[in-house]
């Protein structure tokens, strides 16, 4: 028989490694916004990502629903737990998408949209890194509900997870950047991609060490096997991947450094779920407990399985229309 929470489990994953790909970069660029101070070299950066920001969060929508769908107790429960953060964050979403538009129309008022969209961008990867942080560090559940305090999310460990987020954001869209853009821009990327690389660097290896302390669960997965097996070679690769961004930049190869980032994400993902496996609400509720009804899960995939076709056609083919350069003097796409 078909395990259908199984599946649910690969799509809600790969949906969320998705977003944190390309919107990823995409809030990455307002985190960089303070390093480029050019308005003309600004409406660059905006331009690189303007025909395709709005279809990234398409993602966190369909995490959300097929959350809903396939999952219900994890949707209550989680949201519960982390209403505060996910609100904020939303609302940081919201005021960084209206400085995006205004920002564009605006003329003597452009500074303080400029000032907004910043603050939206750092806040919004903030409070993602908090969400994650508190959700590896464990929600407490009793009869299928929440049964924590309302400020249980605020934590030294999801602070700190917020700021790695900030700082992978900003990798990703140094690295965006780096590719899509030229002369003073690239330039100040190049210089600023190896710090952010190294930075990012000590974040995973503190994650890495902290966590284990902060869950014995986790680190009981970790030096057992099948997870055993499965997990040693991510640090190994890290290196490998963070030494090979490095001389990418010092060899001012474009693509290759937002590559190695992506590279870069995926493992941390990896590492991520192999910590938490099977448990969807850690440390004790497994993807089938919290798994809604076979026939709500079937009804729900087909519906999955027609439009997930449609969203990458059409997110692929945006990123094909606009795959060129941008430069200073182009007309953009507002």
């Amino acid at each position: 028989m078909i395990d259908l929470s199984l599946i649910w489990v690969i799509i809600i994953a790969i949906g969320v490694l998705i977003y944190v790909i390309l919107d990823g970069f995409d809030l990455g660029i307002g985190i960089l916004f303070p390093f480029v101070k050019g308005q003309q070299e600004r409406d660059v950066m905006m331009n690189t990502v303007a025909p395709v920001w709005d279809g990234n969060e398409t993602w966190m929508v369909l995490g959300g629903a097929a959350l809903y769908a396939a999952f219900p107790l994890v949707y209550a429960t989680v949201l519960s737990a982390l209403y505060m953060p996910i609100i904020l964050m939303l609302i940081a979403l919201i005021f960084r998408g209206v400085a995006f538009e205004f920002r564009f129309k605006a003329n003597k008022s452009k500074h303080w949209w400029d000032k907004a969209f910043i603050c939206g961008s750092i806040l919004a990867s903030f409070f993602q890194g908090v969400i994650l942080g508190a959700y590896i560090q464990g929600i407490k559940v009793e009869n299928g509900m929440y049964a924590g305090s309302g400020l249980d999310w605020l934590s030294a460990f999801s602070l700190f997870t917020g700021v790695g987020v900030v700082v992978l954001y900003a990798a990703l869209g140094c690295g965006w950047l780096i590719f899509k853009t030229e002369a003073s821009i690239q330039e100040t990327m190049y210089k600023l991609m190896p710090k952010l690389i190294l930075a990012l660097l000590v974040i995973f290896g503190c994650v890495s060490i902290y966590t284990p302390i902060l869950q014995p669960q986790i680190a009981e997965r970790w030096f057992s096997q099948p997870q055993l097996m499965y997990f040693s070679p991510v640090p190994i690769l890290v290196l490998l991947f963070t030494g090979l961004a490095l001389r990418a930049c010092k060899l001012r190869q474009e693509l290759s450094p937002f590559i190695y980032t992506l590279a870069l994400v995926f493992l941390a993902y990896t590492g991520f779920i192999i910590s938490l496996w099977p448990y969807i609400i850690p440390p004790s509720i497994t993807i089938w407990d919290a798994a809604s009804p076979l026939s709500s899960q079937l009804f729900a995939l087909i519906g999955a399985l027609l439009l997930i076709p449609i969203i990458l056609i059409y997110t692929g083919l945006s990123y094909w229309v606009f795959r060129d350069k941008v430069r200073i003097g182009d007309e953009g796409y507002h």
